[in-house]
């Protein structure tokens, strides 16, 4: 049975991402008392007792908006208010009523679905009398709620999905009646489980055992303004999120699940990060904040990079970002249908020369705009989630790293050479490979990358970082030639 599908509505700074995150139990949706701060309609799942549905957060309607991204934004909500089956209309208590709110409800009587009228941020106030004014919207019955402190939510929400339940019902015996006039059995919930449960030989379906894969998560990420949502929108096949000419369109991280190839992920569609001597607004730094947050939650980051303005000294640093993570690497080199020759020379060059601690990445070039080389990135991906979760056996580690002593010994230290015995994994996500030895935590930093670059090329790991961990043996003679030290001195 498919979930009732919630859309909250309002104009700016009303309280909708607020009440998302009281419904989804989550901080997923950024809220700061900043207006327009929610963009595109993110999705979350919320609960009320018993009672489960999918919820959308909208960002604020204008919906006389011609041009621009308050057309965008007005674009995303109608669609929000396409797929809801109940609709929750947000109005701000303290505020009153406003030209903007009766343009939207005008709209929103027009939709022929169940409008519910929430007048938020009552607390403290008496009811009936802070939702009087409210009536001549023409919705009806007010609601009075509180979404930051949870007041009357949870009463709203039952109300409204005990309503569309009774509805449905209602549905559901006209067409049970229509069928029986037509001569047609009526199959009962418990009859289709039954037949879908059994196969012909009385054995349970191959398609009940099987489990699904894992689904991946994609992080896309880079400065503002290089093309991260166009991509996104590009491998959904639709307009999900806002593309728009304009840098810092997107302000939240946006978790989107697609299936490519009848395989199933998650892509995160992040903010643009900028300088950090240029991040000065508030609400921007939460975005910097929820970028980064989506870095470490994804298993693959997308990073892109404008090919008409060359690798900067910004994407340098935020590729070192994606490094200290530990998340496996897709480098796309993104407009490259409009870059020149000469720019597309100079960002090879650059490439290999400032993002030499990444090579480990595949570097890519396509134009999200035209779609030209998604299916390299959606391959490029699967490659390097696949290296970031390999199985590395003990025996093939050890013979790994006698391999790599054999072509170049560690370097002394002092007095003594540092020996490694053998290595086992340790973790995934990305790879970590313990290293065991005597001396061997003094290793110059020159050595340990020549033994990742060796791991990495002797087990074919693409696109995936790897760590390694250097684990002293505990010498058993140590404190015996300590004592005998202490001897001769006294």
């Amino acid at each position: 049975m498919l979930l009732p599908t919630v859309a909250l509505v309002g104009r700016p700074n009303v309280g909708k991402s607020t009440l998302f995150n009281r419904l989804t139990r989550s901080r997923n949706a950024l809220v700061a008392d900043f207006p327009g701060l929610t963009r595109d309609r993110q999705y979350g799942q919320g609960r009320i007792g018993e009672s489960r549905f999918v919820v959308i957060d909208t960002g604020g309607f204008e919906p006389v908006a011609k041009d621009g991204i308050l057309k965008e934004m007005a674009r995303q909500t109608m669609q929000a208010l396409d797929e809801a089956d109940i609709v929750i209309f947000l109005v701000d208590g303290r505020a009153g009523v406003t030209p903007q709110d009766a343009r939207i409800a005008k709209l929103l009587r027009k939709l022929g679905r169940p409008v519910y009228l929430a007048v938020n941020k009552t607390e403290g106030m008496q009811e009936a009398r802070v939702t009087a004014e409210f009536f001549e919207l023409g919705i009806g019955t007010p609601y009075g709620i509180s979404a930051a402190h949870g007041e009357r939510v949870t009463a709203l929400m039952e109300f409204a999905l005990e309503e569309l339940a009774k509805k449905n019902q209602r549905f559901a015996g006209n067409a049970n009646l229509d069928g029986q006039e037509d001569g047609l059995p009526s199959l009962s919930t418990d009859d289709v489980d039954a037949d879908s449960a059994q196969s012909a030989d009385g054995d349970v379906p191959e398609a009940i055992i099987t489990t699904p894969p894992p689904k991946s998560k994609i992080a896309v990420v880079g400065h503002p303004n290089v093309g991260k949502s166009t991509l996104v929108n590009s491998l959904l096949g639709e307009e999900r999120v806002i593309a728009f000419d304009e840098p810092g369109t997107t302000r939240d991280s946006i978790y989107l699940d697609f299936k490519y190839k009848n395989r199933d992920y998650t892509l995160i569609d992040t903010a643009g990060v900028r300088k950090r001597g240029k991040v000065t607004d508030t609400v921007e730094k939460f975005s910097v904040v929820k970028t980064l947050q989506a870095m470490e939650d994804a298993n693959v980051v997308i990073f892109m990079i404008d090919a008409t303005l060359g690798v900067t000294d910004h994407d340098v640093q935020l590729a070192g970002f994606v490094q200290e993570a530990g998340r496996a690497l897709v480098i796309c080199l993104n407009k490259w249908d409009i870059a020149d020759a000469d720019a597309r020379k100079k960002l090879k060059d650059d490439c290999e020369r400032k993002l030499y601690f990444v090579d480990y990445a595949e570097t890519l070039t396509i134009s999200a705009r035209t779609k030209q080389g998604l299916d390299k990135v959606m391959a490029a991906a699967n490659r390097a989630i696949a290296s970031a979760f390999k199985k590395l056996p003990t025996p093939k580690l050890t013979r790994a790293l006698q391999d790599a002593v054999m072509k170049q010994q560690p370097p002394r230290i002092g007095t003594v050479r540092p020996k490694m015995r053998y290595a086992h994994q340790g973790g995934s996500n990305p790879p970590l490979i313990v290293v065991h030895g005597s001396a061997i935590d003094k290793l110059s930093a020159t050595y340990v990358r020549f033994l990742s670059r060796h791991f990495l090329d002797a087990f074919e790991l693409k696109g995936t970082p790897i760590r390694l961990e250097m684990r002293v043996g505990h010498n058993p003679y140590a404190e015996l030639e300590s004592a005998r030290g202490v001897k001769k001195r006294r």
